[in-house]
């Protein structure tokens, strides 16, 4: 917006949130990072892959849905240069910009430069934990694209990181589109995601979770880091040929429930066991396991919340059985079979269906007058076949066993410091939602790369460490004001107004809207002065507690 002045133009511009964005991208010197490593050198390039890549994540952090090649129309109204730099403009930012940082991000290779750039970033600011937690999600896409081997090739530079659009395993339910997948790995109190690597479509949990850790093992040996970490991950990561066949790091991992021993230890009965009370209606009990000749501790965990949940899903399910089950009995009691073995065979074939019910048949023999009508005196009944009867019984000995097992599972791990409880051990395992939460913010409808709609696979690829980047920004900050907030005793309002010391980022930003910048300029359009507005109270609180070049950014 203009305004016309005597002698003088006034600019109005957009700053909002994006302020603490860019920031907080400053102060993690994430353009600094990735220009040291990728982009040309000519001084004639206006902007760098450093400044692109902090562009995208400012758009994507947006929370406005708006797609890479709208950037420009983005920053239409925003204050560009307060964010980006004096020498940035909207137009510069234009799809030809943003694509070229893309592919120099694949050319370089987009877990190496996201594994080199976080690592110095989690270094410095002390953000790596003892343990990470690993997970993997799946991203859907249409549209066409190339999926045999040589045509991928063909597709992208040489070095650069190869990943097949392929159908496969569909986390999001759709398994009639094609997907990638994305590997991520989160530590510490900040839930930093400190590595992410793009995969196939089709890729299984059971072998990339394996080489996950492998490569980030690789990757902190080349660094001389001696950070190792204790690795966290649902079943997937518990396999025998690999997890305990190559049994070098510390690691804690739920039991997959079709092992036998695990499945013998869930259906015992609680007083069996010496229970440990946690909190959140949660309790565990410990024993020793030797499964796949690996000593570990095995801890037995039971919900009283699953427990319940579990509970009414398993009785509707005897309940749809038990219906089901006299509908089948009675057609079958109005069948005539020539022999006692056919009716015996059709109950037992019958029986097979309901694992939960006993069938007590009663088989008799159906003798009947050869006409229709009132028999005559002399009339004899003849044989005509057999018939079953049959009464319903609950099997109560299977159904106890099945509801002992309903809200338990097994947690292994092969870290026998007995100083580690078992219930930190749960409590471990339980903060494995902090993977989750991420790929729940990646999957955001207001988040701009929501879906994928460029054709290059290596694009593809350096767009997930655009969104992983911007998910470390996001819990940068969200941590950052946290921490403030405990340590000043301090809170702020949520959205009904309760005082809090834990709020989301996102509702930060929220609060911000509406902060812009006054520019003045005069008729040479040289910048005379420029003021940030609407800084009230709160906002002015919220920018001294996070701190950095935030304060410079919003004027404070």
């Amino acid at each position: 917006m203009k305004l016309q002045a005597v002698g003088s133009t006034v600019k109005t511009q957009i700053m909002d949130h994006h302020g603490i964005v860019a920031s907080v991208c400053k102060d993690l010197k994430i353009a600094e990072l990735v220009n040291s490593r990728i982009g040309s050198k000519d001084p004639r390039r206006v902007i760098q892959p450093g400044t692109a890549l902090v562009a995208m994540i400012i758009n994507a952090l947006g929370f406005t849905n708006r797609r890479l090649y709208l950037t420009p129309q983005f920053y239409q109204s925003k204050a560009v240069e307060h964010l980006l730099g004096t020498d940035v403009k909207a137009e510069d930012l234009d799809d030809h910009c943003l694509g070229k940082c893309l592919d120099e991000i694949s050319s370089y290779g987009v877990t190496k430069l996201y594994g080199e750039t976080v690592f110095e970033i989690a270094i410095e600011h002390n953000l790596l934990g003892k343990y990470a937690h690993l997970d993997s999600t799946s991203f859907v896409l249409q549209g066409e694209y190339a999926h045999n081997a040589d045509m991928i090739m063909d597709l992208v530079p040489e070095g650069a990181e190869v990943i097949e659009v392929v159908h496969g395993y569909s986390k999001d339910h759709r398994p009639d589109l094609k997907q990638v997948m994305l590997s991520l790995s989160v530590s510490g109190d900040a839930n930093i995601p400190i590595w992410m690597e793009p995969l196939s479509g089709n890729s299984s949990d059971k072998s990339s979770f394996h080489e996950t850790i492998t490569n980030v093992r690789l990757f902190q040996k080349q660094l001389n880091l001696k950070h190792d970490f204790i690795w966290i991950a649902d079943s997937a990561l518990y396999t025998a040929d690999k997890l305990l066949g190559h049994n070098n790091m510390l690691w804690v991992s739920r039991v997959p429930e079709n092992i036998k021993d695990c499945v013998g230890l869930l259906e015992l009965e609680d007083n069996i066991f010496s229970w440990e009370d946690g909190t959140d209606g949660y309790r565990c009990a410990e024993v020793c396991s030797n499964y796949g000749n690996i000593k570990q501790r095995w801890i037995i965990v039971s919900s009283e919340q699953a427990y319940t949940r579990e509970k009414k899903t398993f009785e509707r399910l005897i309940e749809k059985q038990v219906a089901q089950a006299e509908k089948d009995c009675w057609h079958l009691s109005n069948e005539i079979f020539n022999c006692e073995k056919d009716a015996g065979s059709k109950v037992k074939e019958i029986q097979k269906k309901y694992k939960y019910l006993n069938l007590l048949p009663v088989i008799a023999a159906v003798a009947k007058h050869a006409k229709r009508g009132r028999p005559d005196e002399n009339s004899v009944k003849e044989f005509k076949g057999y018939q079953v009867n049959i009464t319903l019984s609950t099997n109560d000995a299977v159904i106890n066993r099945q509801l002992r097992k309903k809200g338990r599972f097994i947690i292994a791990t092969n870290n026998l410091d007995y100083n580690l409880s078992a219930l930190a051990i749960l409590n471990e395992y339980k903060d494995q939602q902090c993977v989750e939460s991420g790929f729940k913010f990646l999957k955001d409808p207001w988040f701009m790369m929501d879906s994928f709609y460029v054709k290059k696979p290596g694009r593809i690829a350096a767009l997930m460490m655009v969104m992983t980047l911007s998910l470390l920004v996001y819990n940068f900050a969200q941590y950052k004001l946290r921490q403030a907030l405990l340590e000043t005793k301090d809170t702020i309002p949520n959205q009904v107004g309760k005082s809090i010391q834990n709020p989301t980022i996102k509702w930060v930003f929220q609060i911000m809207e509406g902060i812009g910048i006054v520019k003045v300029y005069d008729n040479s359009q040289n910048l005379i002065s420029a003021v940030v507005t609407d800084i009230d109270e709160l906002r002015l609180k919220i920018i001294k507690l996070l701190g950095g070049s935030i304060n410079e950014m919003y004027g404070i």
